[in-house]
Formats: C-alpha cells, structure tokens, sequence
C-alpha cells in the first residue's frame, strides 16, 4: 500500500508545482478571447505586432523626432507634461509604443535585451520617422536605451535615460557599489530581483504566491516613493490617465514579469563596454537621477557616468523618481538632450 500511496503523493506534488511555475497564457489583442484592438499597430518582420500612438507635432512637418519608452507597468498612453509651447517651437514629434507584451503589443517569448533595440528600430523604419531619431528611456524602459546605444548606436540623434533601472548584476559594477544600493532595497524587492536573475523559471510562482511578499510596487507599498514622487500621485489619483486598464489586458506574465526577468537577467554587455556614439559632439547621451529616488539608487548612476564621461549626469536634488513628470523637468530634459 505504501508504494501506490508515494506515487499517488508524487504525481500529485508534480501535478501542483507543474501548475505553480506554468504561467497562464497570454490574451492576445485582436483574439477570439483576447481584448479588442483600438490603437494603430504596425506588423513587424517576425509576424509581431506593435501599437503605438504619436504626438507633438505632425511628423511630416517635425524637426526633431523622438521615440518615448515606456517603463514598468506603463504604457504608450503614459503623459509627459512637455509645454506645447516648447513642443510647437521646436516642432518636436512624440512616437510612444507600447512594449512587447503591454497594451495592445504581442507578446515577444524570445523578448531579450537586444531584441527591444530592433523593436524600436523597427518601428521607426515602418512608420518612415527617418534614418535618426532621439530617444528617451523612462526607468525600465531605459534598459532598451542602452540596447539602442549597443546595437543600433548609428540610428540615434540623442538619447536620454530618465531615473534608468540599475541591474544590480552587471559584471562589472563594483562588488562593494552594488552590494550598498542593493540593501538600500526593501528585503521584498531584493528577494524578487534576486529569483528573476538567479532562478528566472521561478518568478512567476514567486510573484503568485502569498506565502511571502514579493514586490513592493506591485502591492502598492508607498514607502517606495520620496516626497515628491507622493505629489506626483496625488495629482493623478485626482485625474487618472487614459489606458490604464490597458497595461496588463493581456496577461501580467507576458508584460510585467517577463520584463523584470529579461531586465535582470544575464545581459550579453556591460553599460560599461559601451562606446561614444556621438565623438563629434553631433549628438549627446544623458542620464537623469533623482537624488530623492527610492526606487533607483543614485549612486550607480553617478558611477556609471564617471565611468562613461561622455555621458552627461544630472541629479536633480529635490526629486524623486517620477521626475520627469514634473514639467520644469521634462523640458530640462527636452532641452538638453536636442540641445537647445
């Protein structure tokens, strides 16, 4: 009786754990169960599809053309409060997308650092935006900034990196750095990113689980955010965003989990490795940092500039994450980075 019982146990444990760690399948946009299509999407060469949205000024007309991506849990209908009188001065045109896997974008299973660079290069080439263009990557969605600064360097007029994710893995930061802005992380945060780096396969059973807290932005812990950043949000719970309700229609594997777990994996370069794209000062590279950020420490980003210098670092001292949200900032940003 013993045997049959084990076996019975076993098949059983299997069965659970195979159900614990499988996530569920994504909804695709446009499926019969998936959600329905409302934003202009263009079909990349793989048979994928991103959506997308454009502002500013009309591209035909515009002088300066510049892609906006997205961060974690965000989307292409993320707001930046850049003054239309800037934006009708310069003639500035605003191309937001959403990632693989947010909004109304497929999902990319073989999404990869590398692989967001030739999304957005992809991008700019079917909606015809021109041979260069600038970018400006919001927090997570500053990774793919470096992928573009690696793997498409000659597609770029300028780029911007706005409070930009920190891998805490990256081979060449400092042992004694990463370990200092790493326990600045509350021990939740530290447990998620160290099973998406160590044990990826894991993470969605970890983010699933209630045994123990998982990530703190996702349950909403308010201890993450600085002063200003608490500004910043009473605001938007006074008049929320449109799309909202569309980050995660398609599932939160495919969007949130799988970004954090390509985010903090192992990357194929080091920022370090990185080369000047611009040695004749045609264009310019910046990193934005809040002092007051909770969120990204702002000691790695000050040692990834002194280690890069032409790289040009602005600490903000009174803000925190959501800096470029406040518009002093974001035409601070906008400025600098056409170099007006």
């Amino acid at each position: 009786m013993i045997a049959p019982v084990a076996i019975a146990l076993t098949a059983g444990l299997l069965g659970w754990a195979y159900q614990a760690l499988k996530p569920a399948p994504p909804k695709i946009c446009g499926s019969a169960d998936g959600p329905p299509l409302t934003s202009p999407r263009i079909k990349l060469d793989d048979g994928r599809h991103l959506a997308y949205r454009e502002a500013g000024v009309p591209r035909e007309e515009a002088k300066y053309k510049i892609v906006v991506i997205h961060g974690f849990d965000s989307s292409k209908d993320l707001n930046l409060p850049a003054p239309q009188e800037l934006i009708e001065e310069l003639r500035i045109y605003f191309l937001f997308f959403d990632r693989a896997g947010y909004g109304e974008s497929d999902p990319n299973p073989s999404r990869s650092v590398k692989s967001e660079a030739y999304d957005v290069q992809e991008l700019a080439d079917k909606l015809q935006i021109g041979s260069k263009f600038y970018v400006i990557g919001i927090s997570m969605g500053a990774y793919p900034v470096y992928s573009c600064l690696k793997y498409i360097p000659q597609r770029l007029a300028g780029a911007s990196l706005v409070v930009p994710f920190v891998n805490y893995w990256w081979p060449r930061l400092p042992a004694t750095l990463s370990n200092e802005a790493f326990g600045r992380l509350l021990a939740q945060d530290q447990w998620s990113f160290r099973v998406a780096h160590y044990t990826p396969w894991l993470f969605y059973w970890w983010m699933s689980q209630k045994w123990f807290p998982s990530l703190s932005i996702m349950a909403g812990n308010m201890a993450i955010f600085s002063p200003s950043d608490l500004e910043i949000l009473k605001k938007w719970s006074e008049a929320p965003s449109v799309g909202q309700e569309k980050i995660r229609q398609q599932g939160v594997y495919e969007s949130l989990f799988r970004d954090i777990m390509v985010s903090y994996g192992q990357w194929e370069f080091d920022p370090t490795d990185l080369v000047n794209p611009f040695p004749n000062n045609e264009g310019s590279v910046h990193i934005w940092q809040g002092y007051e950020d909770k969120i990204i420490p702002f000691q790695v980003n000050r040692y990834l500039s002194e280690k890069l210098p032409w790289i040009h670092y602005h600490e903000v001292p009174d803000a925190g994450h959501l800096l470029i949200f406040e518009s002093k900032n974001c035409e601070g940003v906008l400025r600098e980075l056409l170099q007006i």
